[in-house]
């Protein structure tokens, strides 16, 4: 069953008498439980892309339905409440509150969302222990590695329960080891039932996933299984 549905989406930046066209009719959909990379060259309409994905912009033609909800239709309050209940969001600048604790950053949606204090507590705490951070509940981000910072992240993204994340260059700020680390989380949520949508440029990210979708000049060129690393290894030597 599809929990995203995008049909002829157009998006259109004007300056002036100059048009910009972002997206020029992407079609596509991802069904529930999916993992999918979004890959292309910067300016390709990726980022566009994941803003729409994400309720974080509108398009100026086109269909965007949104498990089973109509985007397009929505008032600005209605976007809102639709990203905190339907969509989490992972960011490669972690974008985590440096004046408190990582319990108090992962409490923030529940908060959003009204949720009283006890239970907010509660389910950060469990968030931050499927991330493996049951140890750093009280640590602020400066007192975390990357790694850590980005689990805070993951964990904010799943305590309110969203069937969706969407992440972005999740991994460009981190190592290689820790970049697997994260990955593996990515991967666990996925086999969790959690559709999983990841922005990468990194082809070794992609062999993650099940499928990727690539985008060129505002277009999906491409919607094809995920590479594997012997395939990855065979072009390199090539």
């Amino acid at each position: 069953m599809s929990i995203i549905e995008v049909k002829d989406l157009v998006k259109v930046y004007r300056t002036g008498d100059v048009e910009l066209h972002a997206l020029d009719g992407v079609s596509f959909t991802i069904e529930r439980g999916e993992f999918v990379c979004v890959m292309g060259p910067s300016g390709s309409g990726k980022s566009t892309m994941m803003n729409i994905l994400g309720c974080l912009d509108v398009p100026t033609s086109g269909h965007y339905e949104l498990d089973g909800v109509n985007v397009k239709n929505q008032s600005k309050a209605e976007l809102a409440d639709i990203r905190n209940r339907k969509l989490g969001f992972v960011f490669q600048g972690f974008n985590l509150l440096p004046k408190v604790d990582a319990v108090e950053n992962v409490e923030l949606p529940l908060l959003y969302r009204g949720v009283g204090g006890s239970a907010r507590r509660k389910a950060a705490i469990h968030a931050l222990e499927r991330v493996g951070l049951g140890e750093r509940l009280h640590h602020r981000p400066s007192q975390m590695s990357g790694g850590q910072q980005q689990r805070v992240a993951i964990a904010r993204a799943i305590v309110g329960e969203a069937p969706i994340i969407l992440a972005d260059e999740p991994t460009g700020n981190l190592d290689t080891k820790t970049t697997v680390e994260i990955m593996n989380i990515f991967t666990g949520l996925h086999k969790q039932g959690i559709t999983v949508i990841l922005v990468t440029h990194e082809p070794e990210i992609a062999t993650w996933s099940e499928r990727v979708l690539r985008f060129r000049d505002g277009k999906l060129i491409a919607d094809e299984a995920a590479p594997k690393v012997e395939e990855l290894d065979s072009e390199a030597r090539q």
